[in-house]
């Protein structure tokens, strides 16, 4: 499979994989491996001028190439932004700056469950 610039570069240097820990950190995941893509988020809140703040995103995934890159540009892209349960862009958006395959967008679907859930989850302990 043929593979965009901007997914190869995602994919192979991967700023924003890992966990964060902490009271200020919402974790949650979607998917499984026995599907073939699993996505977990850690968002760490801060507070700013105007609310609540996303200080750090960090990701870790069970997952292709395409959703490695994805999960990676997402994480960029929220740092610094109050937190919503939206993804930045929608997932057809994504498929298409990603250059996906339309038969990969249910795993778009899955980084976006994934990111709602920890949007919505509570704190960690």
């Amino acid at each position: 499979m043929n593979y965009s610039d901007l997914t190869l570069r995602h994919f192979h240097s991967a700023g924003h994989a890992g966990v964060l820990a902490g009271p200020v950190v919402r974790r949650g995941a979607a998917g499984s491996r026995e599907q073939g893509t699993w996505v977990q988020f850690d968002l760490q809140i801060g507070s700013g001028e105007s609310g609540e703040i996303l200080e750090a995103v960090r990701f870790l995934a069970f997952a292709c190439p395409h959703v490695i890159a994805v999960c990676d540009w997402i994480a960029g892209q929220g740092v610094g932004f109050a937190p919503k349960p939206g993804l930045p862009e929608s997932v057809h958006s994504l498929r298409e700056r990603f250059d996906m395959p339309i038969e990969k967008l249910g795993r778009l679907l899955i980084v976006e469950d994934a990111w709602i859930a920890a949007i919505s989850a509570p704190y960690l302990l």
